[in-house]
């Protein structure tokens, strides 16, 4: 429940910090606070243009197209008391007026509703914005609503000590409307190679259209070979790997008819890197007037293009069913990875306590973006050798059950993985009775991915006391690392017991380049029963479903 201080003077406690001008995000500014006796100056905010489709596509029923809110002088956020401050005591009333849209478009507003028109009422009015919402105004055409209908809504508010700047919003019905040519990724194309992108958009609309702004994005993977003179560019190469790319706006003056289609005069080149893999190329088209295009393309971050400009022509014979809301294109879709585990061999004797690195690395030549699952992350399973117990084990490992009678780890990685990732797993492990060639398995599940065709090396071991009989800890392709005894360590659970361990310790460290390493995608794997824990939701993995849950997030990932 929210707290608010309440205090005579609450105006006052602001200072002459409320003093700058208060600019709201879609709507009007409201003017200062001058001085403590003066009105506490609050604006009106919310979407200040709507524009209705013709086409019935104007977003889910349920969902309001314009957020009424008050914004008022001060900082939204709590502070170190967890509270937002009020800063207006007294009845105030907001009136919204839509009786401009009658004929026009069916409207549903919030608070008491007659009509065309309403009234919120309050008695308290929070710093910033966030704590002061009013409600929502839905809109949708209806049988009256026709091509270039144009309606306003107007909305004001009084209230002692306090003045509203006012809202209009102004709502165009069937206006133009670009829907989107949508892609193909060409039969044979590769890594390396550039796609001529045919960008284009239909004006579905019931009007013509006066200018078109086109925006456009590419992953990581990609980017674009020329620079044209009405586009600005922004690179991204910090930050999250799946935020990392390029974007692009572009303005194109012109008349846009409706129920015609237009497609860029020459295709717009996207180069892919031979790294990419299911990297995404997306793209969209909309109305906007030259006036307010110009502007676009001074956004923070951008930087001019250098070339000639991006034009449009007319496409005859376009067929609607070629055209959608959201063009987007997986580049390219053939390239592979090699992911590598390579394991580890120590000798010692009973009470030792010896080091197992265990390694994990993409031999590319393709990374691992995620993009499609959002980052999601990838499994591999880590078998305790017979004799030994783990006393310590990387953070982002979990004590399991691997198979039936087999304890291990879990262990996971996280996704996007860059194409030359090399990560290490430090395990340390009691040998509590020596076992002459004792071994655990460490894999990663085996399934049909056609993003890596190799999979034998897959699968490494960790070896204690081997006997040499050519059984290496690498696995069948890989030599693992040796490790040599360390001081005795006094803690630790049994490879065959439940209980807390490895489930602190040392994270996996990454040496080169690699993916963003965390907590593995919001997903733990607790307890020797194998609970998996999912978005909170606990599922029992018992045996070789262990298995079959990583193969599973394996799919989603790739």
């Amino acid at each position: 429940m929210r707290r608010h201080i309440r205090r005579a003077g609450s105006r006052a406690a602001l200072g002459l910090a409320a003093a700058a001008a208060l600019t709201c995000g879609f709507g009007a500014a409201a003017p200062a606070v001058a001085a403590d006796d003066a009105p506490l100056a609050v604006a009106i905010t919310g979407e200040n243009h709507v524009d209705l489709s013709l086409t019935g596509d104007n977003g889910e029923p349920s969902e309001p197209q314009v957020t009424l809110r008050l914004a008022a002088p001060g900082s939204d956020e709590p502070g170190d008391d967890g509270v937002v401050p009020v800063v207006h005591h007294g009845e105030y009333k907001i009136r919204i007026d839509a009786s401009g849209l009658k004929g026009v478009a069916a409207v549903k507003l919030p608070c008491a509703a007659d009509g065309l028109t309403a009234e919120c009422s309050g008695d308290e009015i929070n710093a910033g914005s966030d704590y002061n919402r009013l409600g929502g105004i839905r809109l949708d055409v209806n049988s009256e609503s026709a091509a270039g209908d144009f309606g306003s809504i107007k909305i004001t508010g009084e209230g002692a000590g306090v003045t509203f700047a006012p809202l209009t919003i102004d709502v165009l019905v069937g206006g133009p409307e670009f829907k989107n040519r949508k892609l193909s990724e060409p039969r044979g194309f590769e890594a390396g190679d550039v796609y001529d992108a045919p960008v284009g958009f239909r004006n579905e609309g019931g009007m013509a259209g006066d200018g078109a702004v086109l925006r456009f994005h590419g992953s990581r993977g990609l980017s674009f070979l020329d620079s044209y003179g009405n586009c600005a560019y922004k690179k991204t190469t910090d930050g999250s790997l799946l935020h990392q790319g390029v974007d692009a706006i572009c303005t194109v003056p012109g008349t846009f008819e409706a129920g015609t289609a237009y497609t860029v005069a020459e295709p717009l080149k996207v180069r892919t890197a031979d790294f990419a893999l299911a990297d995404i190329f997306s793209y969209g088209f909309s109305a906007v007037s030259p006036a307010k295009a110009k502007a676009l393309l001074t956004e923070d971050g951008y930087t001019p293009g250098t070339g000639g400009s991006l034009t449009l022509k007319e496409l005859p014979g376009a067929s609607a069913a070629d055209y959608t809301r959201y063009a987007e294109l997986d580049l390219p879709t053939s390239n592979t990875y090699d992911l590598v585990l390579t394991g580890a061999s120590a000798k010692g004797k009973a009470g030792d306590t010896v080091k197992a690195d265990i390694g994990f690395r993409n031999d590319g030549p393709g990374w691992i973006s995620a993009l499609r699952s959002g980052g999601e992350s990838i499994g591999f399973t880590v078998a305790v050798p017979k004799g030994a117990t783990v006393t310590k084990a990387p953070d982002r490992c979990n004590f399991t059950t691997i198979d039936e009678g087999v304890k291990g780890y879990l262990c996971w990685v996280s996704t996007p993985l860059l194409e030359d990732a090399k990560l290490t797993f430090p395990f340390e492990l009691r040998i509590d009775k020596v076992v002459k060639n004792a071994k655990g398995k460490v894999a990663l599940p085996s399934w049909d991915n056609p993003s890596e065709p190799e999979q034998s090396n897959n699968t490494a071991w960790i070896v204690l006391n081997g006997t040499g009989d050519g059984q290496g800890a690498g696995g069948a392709t890989d030599g693992g690392s040796s490790a040599s005894p360390s001081p005795s360590a006094s803690d630790g659970n049994s490879s065959g017991s439940s209980g807390s361990s490895g489930t602190s310790g040392d994270s996996g460290s990454s040496a080169g380049s690699s993916g963003e390493q965390g907590s593995g995608g919001g997903l733990a794997l607790t307890g020797s029963g194998g609970v998996l824990l999912i978005g909170g939701i606990a599922v029992v993995v018992l045996g070789a479903g262990a298995a079959a849950v990583i193969a599973a997030r394996r799919r989603r990932t790739v």
